[in-house]
């Protein structure tokens, strides 16, 4: 069992807890599959043949135990849901709650082994507040914003800042790792996994076997542009912002499940401390004008931070890892350079499936 004790998801089972206090879990327990919630711990296979990636089950099509679910030889079985809570209506008191999970997630967080990826928003400022003497890692093309960012908070906060600077080698050499490693060809997965793995393989590289990220922060906290005015995004189908957060949130799962694959095949293991079930639990209940406003996103985490970090970081926006790195952009124009032209259909995935 990775993540939890064998006892501890036992217990959870047998009283459908769905967030018992650990980080996520997954594994074998009294001859069934297990995986948490959120599904921060992926697992594939059966019973008799499992293993914590596809390459590890000598099954032709390993499938992914759903989050939430137990597999046994009956099949799958959803065991836990995530909580719906009544709506906070003591915006003190939610903001409170929200700090002490946070707190009490980064406590222990430092250790030997351990990089932070930051790329200089108050996700990663926050993790690397819990990490106070780990390097902080940013990967990026030179001319990338969250260089200049990560730079910039490092700067202010005053930590060793390691740059990954890429290369159009790098992502040529990396696309068919990370393929390889999350079974995923289409673009969006691809250009997302492509920088984790990336400042993953550096720390590894330096001696790091732990990555700590500010990972769900944007899903749980209405980091997205899409839950700002829901009822007129048709990316969503909820019509209030705390509908759409929680589609977003649902969503973490599928993405978690390539982020991990990603990162383990760099060399690292993922810490994810807004991710625990503490900091989950406190965010659940938070009402539309603390999640997201026309005016600002991720509004309670912010007014947590505001305790621990410089307004200059608190305030930051930051830009997906894709965009922030820039290895969306010269990704695309590797594409166009061999010859897969944006007016063909889904050019950028037919040019990652060629490198695969």
């Amino acid at each position: 069992m990775r993540g939890a004790t064998p006892e501890t998801v036992r217990e959870a089972r047998e009283s459908g807890d769905p967030l018992p206090g650990t980080n996520g879990f997954a594994g074998h327990l009294d001859g069934a599959l297990a995986r948490d919630v959120l599904g921060r711990q992926p697992i594939f296979g059966t019973p008799d043949d499992w293993g914590f990636s596809p390459s590890d089950v000598d099954a032709a099509d390993p499938t992914p135990v759903p989050a939430g679910h137990v597999r046994d030889d009956d099949g799958d079985r959803r065991v836990w849901s995530l909580p719906d809570p009544p709506v906070a209506t003591d915006d003190a008191a939610a903001i409170d709650a929200l700090r002490a999970a946070i707190d009490n997630s980064l406590t222990g967080l430092d250790g030997e082994g351990l990089a932070v990826a930051f790329s200089g928003g108050v996700d990663s400022a926050l993790v690397a507040r819990g990490a106070p003497d780990a390097p902080c890692y940013v990967v990026g093309f030179p001319d990338a914003h969250d260089v200049a960012a990560a730079r910039a908070a490092a700067e202010t906060m005053d930590r060793d800042l390691r740059v990954v600077e890429l290369t159009h080698e790098d992502l040529e050499r990396a696309v068919p790792e990370v393929v390889a490693a999350t079974g995923r060809t289409n673009a969006m997965d691809v250009c997302i996994a492509l920088p984790l793995y990336l400042v993953a393989e550096r720390a590894a590289a330096d001696g790091f076997d732990r990555l700590a990220l500010g990972q769900g922060a944007d899903e749980l906290f209405g980091g997205y542009a899409k839950v700002v005015e829901p009822a007129a995004d048709d990316r969503v189908d909820a019509t209030t912002v705390r509908g759409a957060t929680r589609e977003v949130i649902e969503s973490l799962p599928d993405q978690l499940e390539r982020d991990v694959l990603a990162l383990r095949a760099a060399g690292v293991e993922p810490a994810t401390p807004l991710l625990a079930d503490g900091v989950v639990e406190a965010a659940l209940p938070l009402p539309d004008h603390l999640l997201a406003t026309p005016d600002e996103r991720k509004v309670a985490l912010r007014r947590a931070a505001s305790e621990w970090l410089p307004p200059s970081l608190v305030e930051t926006d930051k830009k997906a890892v894709q965009y922030g790195s820039l290895v969306s952009r010269e990704l695309d124009r590797l594409a166009r350079q061999a010859g897969f032209k944006r007016r063909m259909d889904d050019h950028l995935g037919q040019y990652i499936r060629s490198l695969a």
